[in-house]
This record gives structure tokens, sequence and C-alpha cells, in this order.
């Protein structure tokens, strides 16, 4: 009986688990984001995932046929044999075969994300601080912090969290849609990291060192990251917040911005 229990649990465990609504089954998947690249690495994952699945399927279905009906109490003897080259071969041979199907795709994707130089149209230099976010425009001569606007109340637990909480700031970070966007990561003291998601971007911001990644956000919206590198107590009090704009309503927002310093 205390085989079948442990089994049991596990069969409800995953009833539960797959009876809940389709809404619910992302939250422990990637964002399959608003970018190209981000929809790439997420179908690359949910291939390998596919793959690593049916891969199981059929190495834990031989072993359970080998242990069922090739069992002592059936009668059953081992095969005395030192070698047999098809079965080298073909155990050589599949996971190499398979390994290349899936090497191919992910190169692939691995040189669009490292294609930062052709024909981006806005560069974004991003300093990772203890612990705010700074961003600069490059070539608009605009530069702003960025910090965390959760209430003390909210954080000490004497007040209600709202749904965005930790995941709030002062200045967002504003870029257009559908223009490609360069982001130049740095970091002025430790290593930091700027994840955002549903952007498909996670670099590493490391003091004396630019690291890249490009975006084509195809849709307007708000979309929210924090940092992604443990640098010091207040590192869960970085977050990033990154408002995409239709290109005219950017370049109203520019304007706004860059009044005050022309005044």
């Amino acid at each position: 009986m205390s085989l079948f229990r442990p089994l049991k649990a596990i069969f409800f465990g995953l009833l539960w688990v797959f009876s809940q609504p389709a809404s619910a089954a992302y939250i422990l998947n990637m964002t399959r984001g608003v970018t190209e690249i981000s929809r790439g690495m997420h179908q690359l994952h949910m291939t390998i995932f596919w793959v690593c699945v049916a891969i199981g399927i059929v190495v834990f279905g031989v072993m359970l046929y080998a242990i069922i009906w090739h069992r002592k109490s059936r009668g059953a003897t081992a095969a005395h044999f030192h070698e047999n080259t098809w079965v080298e071969i073909a155990w050589t041979v599949i996971p190499f075969a398979i390994l290349i199907m899936m090497a191919v795709p992910a190169t692939q994707l691995l040189m669009k994300m490292n294609d930062t130089k052709t024909d981006s149209q806005l560069s974004i230099k991003i300093t990772g601080h203890q612990w705010y976010w700074e961003y600069e425009y490059l070539g608009e001569g605009l530069r702003f912090n960025s910090r965390i606007t959760t209430p003390d109340e909210q954080i000490q637990n004497r007040d209600i969290k709202n749904p965005h909480y930790l995941r709030e700031v002062d200045n967002v970070l504003v870029v257009p849609e559908k223009k490609k966007i360069r982001f130049l990561t740095t970091a002025n003291d430790v290593i930091h990291s700027w994840w955002v998601p549903a952007l498909g971007i996670k670099r590493d911001a490391i003091p004396g060192f630019i690291n890249e990644a490009w975006a084509i956000i195809d849709e307007p919206g708000i979309y929210r990251g924090q940092c992604a590198e443990l640098c010091g107590a207040l590192h869960g009090f970085m977050p990033i917040v990154v408002e995409v704009k239709s290109a005219a309503d950017y370049e109203t927002w520019l304007k706004a911005q860059k009044a005050p310093a022309t005044q």
C-alpha cells in the first residue's frame, strides 16, 4: 500500500493542475511577448520541450516494458552479449541527429538576437545603480533616473498591496512601437541585469562593459520587468516599466521631456 499512496497523490495532483482554467497554464511557462525575438524564444522553448517529452516517453516506455514483461517472475533470463555494433551506432547517430535538429533553429535565433546594429532607429543606454535604473536616449539629449515608488506602508505590511506591488516607478522608459530600438546596458557599481520578459530581453549590466540587445515592439502598452541579478540588499526594489507608445505619441512625449531643458 505504501507504494500506491505516493502514486495516488501524484495522479490527483496532476489531475488538479490540468483541470485548471487555460489562462492559468501560462503562469509556469515562458512569456510569449510582443516582439519577434520573444515569440521566437517561446516557439523554440516549446519545440525543444515537446522533443524532450517525446524522448522521455520513448525511453521510459521501453524501461517499463522491459521491467514488466522481462521480469524474473515471468521466467525471463538476462541475455549475455558483449557488444552490438548496430545498437551502438543507433544510440550515437539518433541523439546526434536530434541535437542538430535543435541546434539549427537555436543558432538562427541567437544570430537574430545579436543583430543589434542593423537599421536601429533609436539607441538607449541603460545604467544600473544600487538601486535604480538610469536611462539615456543617445543623440536626443535626454537622461533620467527610474526609481521604485511602492509606498513604504505596503512594503512594511501596514497597507493593502496594489496589483503592481514592487513593480511601479516614478519615471517609466517610453519607447515607440514598430521601430528597432537598440538597448546598451552597463552598470555604475555592481553587476545588475535588465530583464523585461515581454520584450524577450535579459542583459547583464556589468561595470566597464556594454552589452547590447534590440527589440521591435509590435503592440503599445505597459510592460514590466525587474533586475534579475542579485546586486545587494535592495535588489528586489529595482523594477522596470516600459511604456510603448505610437510613433506620434512618442514624438509628442519626447518634445515635452526636452522642452524644460531648452527653457
